[in-house]
């Protein structure tokens, strides 16, 4: 291995174990979505320009192939615009590092600027009706372990707003259940850490949950919540664990129920929460600290799905004809200049 090609590999490794954990302060999970990122991208010279990863070198970070690769994750891996994005994102942050390490790289942060970040279609905010909510979760069988685990999660998940991996990193300690407002602390992205209250139902359910799977006289504060067995060991549970039992239950409430997607994911349960939080009057910016979003304008979608949700019951009450509007329509929403516009498709 030429020198070159071994101070690559060195600062591959130094911008994962050094810079991003001890530097940057990154959460394990953005440092798993970058290394990924980086061993796709060493996957695809491998596979697609023949560069085996002992070859690579600071040359083979350019926008031709990097554009290339970008286009084989879309092609190969089907990714969608987004993901393809974040992989564009962490490229961009090692090259950086790369620059930071030695100025000589300075000259690669210019080349991959000139991939353009992909266009993204907004995304429609997927959330689901009482019907579907309530019908998916009584299909778990509580009688049995795992339909106990998974009611459990499914109905944590829903009560907190959690994503799917925060609710997986829970640890028995984060849980404050006897306090006379109860609460769990959940750590999100940059490993900030937030607190959300917790419903008196869904405490007697994790109660119920923790007798079960931590009995009093063997629990210990810092395992896992939840958790599965393989090989008669504990391990902390998957993503796709998570993502089976819900399909199971979606291909199971769907004969009861029309209500229930096509395709049912962890983080429907996030934005139902979220549009019931601002149904009910929690302000804004409560329902962005509740959901541990960095940013206030990432919890619009939520004020704007449910805008649209009324503007379309107006539209369909109405009828199209513009006729039909009558003085009352409007008067109701007298002196909210804004959510008139909105709920008659004027912004």
């Amino acid at each position: 291995m030429k020198y070159n090609d071994a101070l690559f590999l060195k600062t591959v490794r130094d911008f994962l174990t050094i810079y991003l954990p001890k530097q940057r302060k990154f959460s394990e999970n953005t440092i798993r979505s970058y290394r990924m990122s980086l061993s796709l991208f060493f996957d695809y010279l491998k596979n697609e320009k023949g560069v085996s990863i002992q070859k690579l070198s600071f040359n083979h970070l350019n926008s031709e192939n990097v554009s290339g690769f970008l286009a084989w994750l879309q092609s190969e891996r089907g990714n969608s615009d987004t993901s393809c994005n974040q992989r564009l994102m962490a490229i961009r942050s090692f090259v950086k590092y790369a620059a930071i390490s030695d100025p000589a790289n300075i000259y690669l942060q210019a080349e991959i600027e000139k991939v353009p970040v992909r266009k993204c279609q907004s995304k429609v905010v997927e959330f689901f009706s009482d019907n579907a909510l309530k019908a998916l979760l009584e299909q778990p069988d509580r009688a049995k372990k795992t339909g106990l685990r998974n009611s459990c999660f499914m109905i944590l998940m829903y009560d907190t707003g959690a994503r799917c991996q925060e609710i997986l990193d829970l640890r028995i300690k984060d849980l404050v259940l006897n306090e006379k407002s109860p609460y769990v602390y959940l750590t999100g992205k940059g490993n900030k850490t937030r607190t959300v209250p917790l419903m008196e139902k869904t405490v007697h359910h994790l109660n119920l949950y923790l007798n079960r799977f931590h009995p009093e006289g063997q629990r210990n504060r810092e395992d896992y919540l939840f958790f599965t067995i393989i090989h008669q060991q504990r391990c902390t549970m998957s993503p796709d664990t998570v993502a089976a039992f819900l399909k199971k239950y979606a291909d199971q409430a769907r004969h009861s129920c029309a209500d229930i997607p096509e395709s049912v994911h962890p983080h429907q349960f996030r934005h139902t929460r979220a549009i019931s939080w601002y149904r009910n009057g929690v302000p804004l910016i409560l329902v962005s600290e509740l959901l541990g979003h960095a940013d206030i304008n990432t919890s619009q979608i939520y004020a704007y799905a449910d805008t649209e949700m009324k503007r379309k019951a107006i539209s369909k009450a109405l009828g199209d004809n513009s006729s039909n509007f009558q003085k009352d329509d409007v008067s109701r929403w007298e002196g909210d200049d804004e959510l008139i516009k909105k709920l008659f498709a004027l912004s």
